[in-house]
């Protein structure tokens, strides 16, 4: 899923200033991607598909077969906004809003002329996605603010009882991606599945071999040829290193690697060198022109950059030793942001005690993709499905190369300026795990609910309770079955979810009232998620009916409404993903009063990370969500749980 919400509030002048100036960047591949063919290839059938490219592998063949990203109705679409916006009005402020949304909509209004614009952009032959090159912008590439904190996400793994030495479980990581990099690259890979139909692949051209640029006023992202790109990038004590990981055609046995390693840490030594990494958490104007300040500084500098970019992906090798679950959590999602390089793609993190984790860049890859490459990391590992070569180092390895750049004064003040704004910007910030064990999906199952739709009544009930009010909820909705699809927004703030947060703080309301406002509330979550998988929520829709607008053109009121916006400010930012081998995952706060929940549902457990600023108190809502899971077991095994059959 997508963990970035695009907020009304963050993105304004993107919005209003700049939509008729940038001209939004596509991904650019430096070198093709190998090309194979796959014409004598057996070929799945899938109802309702067009015909698949048969000069593809199994990974891309279906990407062109899918149907595009529709537009919906303007009618759906309003009676949609409405519906959501009810529960946030008065009845007064909600007579207002209809009067706006129905002059709007109605027949030859500017609603229709916008609709009509739209529709035109979505039907011509050359769009592939009539939001892709908007939204890449809007969201990532045009958004000036850091990548970290407010951009990228992190996955912590659990511990390898059998790996604890950090450059061992390193290699085995490496390993194990670079197996996974070998079915991208020949496109073996198969696609992910929804509902036994294929999911657009595009974007896994920008999982290895790529990186981030930095560019006004909007970034751009480089992908590199990997036939031609075999190296790692290391990063040890914010020294940086590279080698090769292929060699005679073949990739490196993992106790070769583990070698590797270990002479990279070596010659880095105890001294940390000027953190050049820290330049990439600066906020993206001042690294665009820091960028050119350092390569300025040297004759090389641009040069080595470049082999930082081209990587396969980046190991971070840290020399501190997270324990408890929050520190391994925090050190994966910002660390002092020294020992990085924040925008690679893949950037696998292991630590001086073993543990490890993963952070990602967002900006061309949402967190299905790479939930998905770190899940078979793990997984392969502990099922020991990995090959590792000869377990005998072979003796004649080239040593790594260090990455020698010239720094001078201006390069210098430009790393202490971006070493004060992150450590300003992260220390105002706070993360807390919350793994409850209470119990999981298998119990929600019991309950006859929807695993997903349940935990986000859990979130709303604990946020009701910190905070006496429902505000807008943001959870990502995956649109992956149209072609280069990524995200819409579940809007998980319904007249009935608040019906019935508020009758759990209503010592008057009996268990079998809450019992049935709950379920009504389960059911208007699905239903809204039904259709946002489907491309038919309303923000996305909204959004280009904006974007098609001219300079010049008079706002509709239904625009200008405080609430248009208000209903955007997302207050939760929530999304799911799971993994048996993950620890936790999360991301930042989208707006300065709000809160990020990433969560996971496993069969026995619940895991909640909570991100956001300190005076949010993000540790009162990690109590309040173990509060709201408590309460809700207790209250659905007496009302919600079939009673046993007897055996008579």
């Amino acid at each position: 899923m997508s963990f970035r919400a695009l907020s009304a509030a963050s993105r304004p002048f993107l919005l209003n200033t700049l939509k008729h100036t940038i001209k939004p960047q596509q991904p650019k591949i430096v070198s093709n991607m190998l090309f194979r063919n796959y014409t004598s290839a057996k070929v799945e059938s899938y109802p309702g598909l067009g015909q698949p490219d048969l000069t593809k592998g199994p990974l891309y063949r279906w990407d062109t077969a899918l149907p595009k990203l529709p537009v919906p109705t303007l009618q759906e679409t309003c009676a949609r906004y409405l519906r959501s916006v009810r529960p946030l009005l008065n009845d007064q402020q909600f007579a207002e809003t209809t009067k706006a949304v129905e002059e709007f909509q109605k027949p030859g209004g500017v609603g229709e002329e916008l609709q009509q614009r739209l529709l035109a952009k979505a039907n011509d032959p050359k769009t592939v996605n009539w939001l892709e090159d908007w939204w890449n912008d809007l969201a990532y590439f045009g958004y000036r603010d850091p990548v970290v904190v407010y951009v990228s996400y992190f996955y912590a793994y659990k511990d390898d009882r059998l790996l604890k030495k950090n450059t061992a479980r390193a290699a085995a990581i490496i390993q194990a991606a670079m197996d996974f990099r070998r079915q991208v690259v020949d496109e073996t890979l198969a696609p992910e599945m929804a509902k036994k139909s294929p999911l657009d692949s595009s974007t896994y051209k920008y999982m290895f071999n790529a990186c981030r640029y930095p560019a006004k006023p909007s970034d751009f992202e480089l992908a590199f040829d990997p036939a031609q790109n075999n190296h790692i990038a290391v990063v040890r004590n914010n020294q940086f290193f590279v080698f090769d990981l292929v060699k005679n055609g073949k990739v490196l046995s993992t106790a070769d690697i583990e070698v590797q390693l270990d002479r990279i840490i070596k010659a880095a030594g105890d001294h940390k060198e000027a953190p050049l990494g820290i330049l990439t958490a600066e906020n993206r104007d001042n690294w665009t022109e820091a960028r050119k300040t350092l390569i300025n500084a040297g004759s090389y500098n641009e040069e080595l950059l470049r082999k930082i970019e081209s990587s396969v992906f980046l190991l971070c090798l840290d020399e501190t030793s997270p324990v408890t679950r929050d520190e391994v959590s925090r050190a994966c999602w910002t660390g002092d942001g020294r020992n990085r390089f924040w925008d690679k793609s893949l950037q696998f993190i292991v630590f001086e005690n073993g543990k490890a984790g993963f952070v990602g860049e967002h900006s061309t890859m949402d967190g299905t993709p790479t939930c998905r490459l770190n899940d078979y990391v793990c997984t392969a590992l502990a099922k020991k499905k990995i090959d590792h070569g000869s377990s005998v180092p072979s003796g004649n390895l080239e040593e790594p190369q260090k990455l020698k750049f010239a720094l001078n004064s201006e390069v210098h003040k430009a790393i202490e300026t971006a070493e004060k704004n992150f450590d300003e910007l992260v220390g105002k910030h706070a993360l807390y795990v919350q793994n409850y064990e209470g119990y999981g999906k298998g119990l929600i199952k019991k309950f006859k609910c929807s695993p997903d739709a349940y935990v986000q009544m859990i979130i709303q009930l604990a946020y009701y309770k910190m905070h006496g009010v429902s505000r807008p909820t943001y959870e990502s909705a995956q649109v992956r079955k149209f072609q280069h699809g990524r995200t819409e927004t579940c809007r998980t703030v319904s007249i009935e979810s608040v019906d019935w947060v508020k009758s759990m703080e209503d010592p008057h309301k009996s268990d079998e009232e809450r019992s049935a406002l709950f379920k009504k509330a389960l059911d208007s979550h699905v239903s809204y998620m039904a259709n946002a998988v489907e491309g038919k929520g309303c923000d996305r829709h909204l959004l280009g009916l904006q974007l098609v607008m001219k300079p010049g053109e008079q706002k509709p009121t239904m625009f200008a409404q405080e609430v248009f916006g208000r209903s955007k400010h997302w207050n939760l930012s929530t999304s799911q993903l799971s993994g048996e081998h993950f620890d936790g995952y999360g991301w930042g706060e989208v707006v300065p009063d709000g809160y990020g929940i990433a969560y996971m549902v496993n069969e026995n457990n619940l895991s909640f990370n909570v991100a956001a600023m300190k005076e949010m108190r993000p540790d009162r809502m990690h109590h309040f969500l173990k509060e709201a899971a408590t309460e809700m077991r207790q209250l659905f095994e007496k009302t919600l749980l079939e009673a046993p059959k007897s055996k008579l």
